[in-house]
């Protein structure tokens, strides 16, 4: 399957033009001053910034993946940069940039342009985040008029005697930058909204040097050699393992910085322009591969490592960029000014460029980072790896943050909190809250032999795993505990029964019964066991009063939780029902005394007509006097559900199971595939319209749920179509599923996944994907529209898999990787 897109023609390409061209002009004027204070923070020579901004613009814009991404010289690389400077000198810091070039090159051909993205958000945004403050602390020495120290800590340590040794004249040239720099977006009226196209850093660069020259200023200026006198890289010198580690520190933190931006710009332009008015989405792979070849160059003519720039990519999607042609002119300009504008470029002075670096390095540490961050509980990754990069630098802050968010998962893996509770009743409660692992063994051990002998205990288990040491020390102390004449209630999560048995746990996915089962009886919601008794009676082979009874009311012990789904039971052979049978018959026939009262073996799966009267038979008996009171007063007073649900007719989705509503709660409108046909859609079933206008306007339900399923037999059956098929109403119904398909193969849309892990397969990427578009089939209907905008109506998106039994939710927005992401959701949701 390819994923298809739009051909450009020569008209449109000549329609572009004038808007490429004004964006490419607005670019270049906030690259040029970037480009010479970057060079002047690393202590690289003030050309090399022009030519990483040139090379950046012309070729990373010309064979990169995101059309309108602009790269160049960045203030990511600042640190590593410098660093690499003091050590091994300029020239041979080129020919590491070169390197790395190759590096990315390799990395692109090998197809892990995503994968270098499977970083911790957390560890990105800290590194970058304590690389703003390294920056900073050094820039802020030259703009108090005096020279930055080797390191953060030096810069520190160094700024008291900085104070005492104040430079009148740097300092207000710098602080009439900063002023102009952070009020020039905020100039009021018609004049200002004129005056606010003009780029602030030019303007604050442009203010504080015309300033600076008309009041006859005397302070350090930007002083650009001649061409002829420019370095370029030669052979590196050094250790080999040094110069290994300086090629690795570029290539990983050039390619996650251009590939961050890369999908930053994605995101932008989806959010500010219509699919009609859009590039193709970024092709991640491509733009490692252009990052590679213009590191290459860049390092060759002696120009700074280059990444993709989102500050200046910004500014290019809003200056209303169509094509790669606004990021390649850029690059054009910055050429052109190099060696046209040499004279007006020497009157900038230093501590104007220091001023406008330390402000980017100072919004590097970016609050919406932060809160983000804790919110996912990931404060400590994140200042960790901040401290770490600006007391050891880029590589050792990533190392450190790599191995605080490993241990951070491995302690809330490994976290279980266990009490033990008396009640007034007498009962002694214990609770497990985690998962229970070979760690929590002591803490177990210790909780559970606190309860008497004979006592009547209830064990709650509130985790979704169990390992092996955890499940032999509750099953052997329930033995213990039942032989001494105990009592015992074992429940898991949300309150349901769960079963210890002596069975081997593996592969149970929750705190229950190894055989995956849950156990429960049907109406208790709780495994008890008698006191005294030796709890064999959970055993499906044991002939208890229990089980004799359970038999008599319809309940299958494979299936006790649920008696409906004792029709699923049909799984053993024929001849293994009928030696079943057959075996029965001679016990009863050897024991007459006990004949009349044995239990015959299950009786064959009855089909049709009797089954349903079977099962209308149990509801009657055993559900219906429990929810008579309820139906009664919804007969009286009319339905009003919450929401409306929409899934899939397949007969696995139980929806009053998975979502644990009843009588009254939702309003459900089933059908093949989970669809929701667009207004005035070819072949339009007007029986899904009409629902979710009676929902939406009528019964005025809060939400709207679209439910999709793994396994899904439509999406197979969409996946599988081939044109010349005849047309049968199936086929026509699936119509509505082919804007799901274009989706899923469109690079112009977010991917769908599941937290944590990519679709197992095309079926289930398309199933999620298919979530997500229907979804926009039902924001085109009118009424849904309507109470939108109202703000009266919200609409989920949800994946139920089968084989998991795990409900998942479509979380608001796209996720750090550009996709739209389904989270877990457990019993704390």
């Amino acid at each position: 399957m390819t994923a298809t897109f739009p051909t450009r023609t020569p008209q449109g390409v000549r329609k572009d033009l004038p808007a490429d061209l004004s964006a490419s002009i607005t670019v270049f004027l906030i690259a040029m001053p970037l480009s010479l204070g970057i060079a002047l923070a690393t202590g690289a020579p003030l050309q090399a910034g022009l030519v990483a901004a040139a090379v950046g613009g012309i070729v990373a814009g010309r064979l990169g993946g995101a059309p309108l991404q602009v790269s160049g010289p960045a203030a990511g690389l600042t640190v590593v940069t410098a660093e690499l400077i003091q050590r091994y000198g300029w020239r041979t810091t080129c020919a590491i940039t070169v390197l790395a070039g190759f590096c990315q090159l390799g990395l692109a051909a090998l197809r892990t342009a995503r994968s270098a993205l499977m970083v911790s958000p957390a560890i990105v945004h800290g590194m970058l985040a304590g690389i703003g403050v390294t920056i900073a602390l050094a820039q802020l020495h030259i703009v108090l008029g005096g020279t930055p120290q080797s390191s953060a800590v030096a810069n520190v340590l160094g700024l008291p005697a900085q104070l005492a040794d104040l430079h009148p004249v740097a300092l207000g040239i710098s602080a009439l930058t900063l002023v102009v720099l952070l009020g020039w977006p905020r100039l009021p009226g018609r004049v200002g909204r004129g005056l606010r196209k003009v780029p602030a850093p030019l303007a604050a660069v442009a203010t504080a040097t015309a300033f600076a020259a008309l009041a006859g200023l005397s302070l350090p200026r930007v002083d650009l050699p001649s061409w002829r006198s420019h370095a370029l890289p030669e052979m590196p010198e050094g250790p080999v393992l040094g110069l290994i580690a300086a090629v690795l520190t570029i290539t990983l933190v050039g390619s996650v910085e251009s590939l961050l931006s890369a999908v930053a710009t994605d995101k932008l332009i989806a959010s500010e322009r219509g699919t009609d008015n859009r590039p193709p989405r970024a092709d991640l792979d491509r733009e490692l591969r252009g990052q590679g070849a213009a590191n290459i160059v860049s390092g060759a003519l002696g120009g700074l490592p280059i990444t993709g720039v989102a500050v200046r990519s910004v500014a290019n999607v809003k200056s209303g960029a169509a094509s790669r042609k606004s990021s390649m002119m850029h690059g054009l300009w910055v050429l052109l000014a190099a060696f046209l504008l040499v004279p007006l470029l020497d009157l900038i002075p230093l501590a104007t460029l220091a001023a406008l670096v330390m402000a980017v390095g100072v919004q590097m540490v970016s609050i919406t980072h932060l809160r983000s961050v804790t919110r996912h509980r990931e404060a400590l990754v994140y200042g960790t790896t901040i401290v770490a990069v600006v007391l050891g630098g880029v590589l050792e802050g990533v190392a450190v943050g790599i191995a605080v968010a490993v241990a951070l998962a491995l302690h809330r893996l490994a976290r279980t909190r266990i009490t033990l509770e008396r009640l007034d009743s007498g009962v002694h409660r214990v609770r497990a809250r985690g998962q229970l692992t070979f760690l929590a063994v002591p803490r177990l051990s210790r909780v559970l032999n606190q309860i008497p002998h004979g006592a009547h205990a209830v064990v709650e288990l509130d985790g979704s795993f169990m390992d092996h040491a955890a499940y032999e020390t509750i099953h052997d102390w329930q033995q213990s505990h039942l032989a001494h004449g105990g009592a015992l209630e074992v429940t898991g999560r949300s309150g349901q029964a769960a079963r210890i048995t002596g069975a081997d746990p593996a592969g149970a996915g929750e705190a229950g019964s190894p055989d995956g089962t849950d156990g429960a009886e049907a109406s208790g919601g709780s495994h008890r066991s008698g006191r005294g008794h030796d709890g064999r009676h959970a055993e499906g082979g044991h002939q208890s009063e229990r089980s004799r009874r359970d038999r008599q009311r319809g309940t299958h012990q494979c299936c006790r939780p649920w008696t409906p789904w004792q029709n699923h039971c049909d799984h053993r052979a024929t001849a293994t029902r009928t030696a079943t049978a057959a075996t029965m018959a001679a016990a009863a026939a050897t024991d007459p005394a006990d004949g009349g009262a044995q239990d015959p073996s299950p009786a064959p799966r009855r089909r049709g007509a009797g089954q349903l009267a079977d099962g209308i038979s149990a509801f009657q008996r055993d559900t219906a006097p429990h929810v008579r009171d309820e139906l009664a007063r919804l007969a009286r007073e009319g339905q009003r559900p919450s929401q409306l649900f929409i899934t899939c007719a397949d007969s696995r989705l139980v929806t009053s199971m998975i979502t644990a509503s009843g009588p009254g709660d939702l309003f459900t409108v089933r059908n093949v595939g989970n669809l929701v046909p667009l207004p005035g859609a070819e072949s339009t079933d007007d029986s899904v319209a009409a629902a979710i206008e009676y929902a939406v306007d009528v019964l005025q339900v809060d939400s709207i749920t679209v439910c999709g399923h793994s396994g899904c037999g439509a999406m197979q059956a969409l996946l599988s179509s081939a044109p010349g098929v005849a047309v049968t109403p199936l086929r026509r119904w699936l119509r509505h599923g082919l804007p799901s398909l274009e989706r899923m193969a469109s690079r112009h849309h977010a991917w769908a996944r599941i937290a944590g892990r990519l679709p197992a397969d095309a079926v289930e990427q398309l199933c999620l994907t298919n979530v997500v578009q229907q979804l926009e089939h039902l924001r085109a209907h009118e009424s849904v529209a309507r109470r939108l905008a109202e703000g009266t109506l919200e609409l989920h998106g949800m994946y139920f898999h089968v084989g998991e039994a795990q409900a998942y939710l479509l979380s608001e927005g796209e996720d750090f990787f550009d996709c739209r992401v389904f989270d877990t959701v457990g019993q704390h949701a």
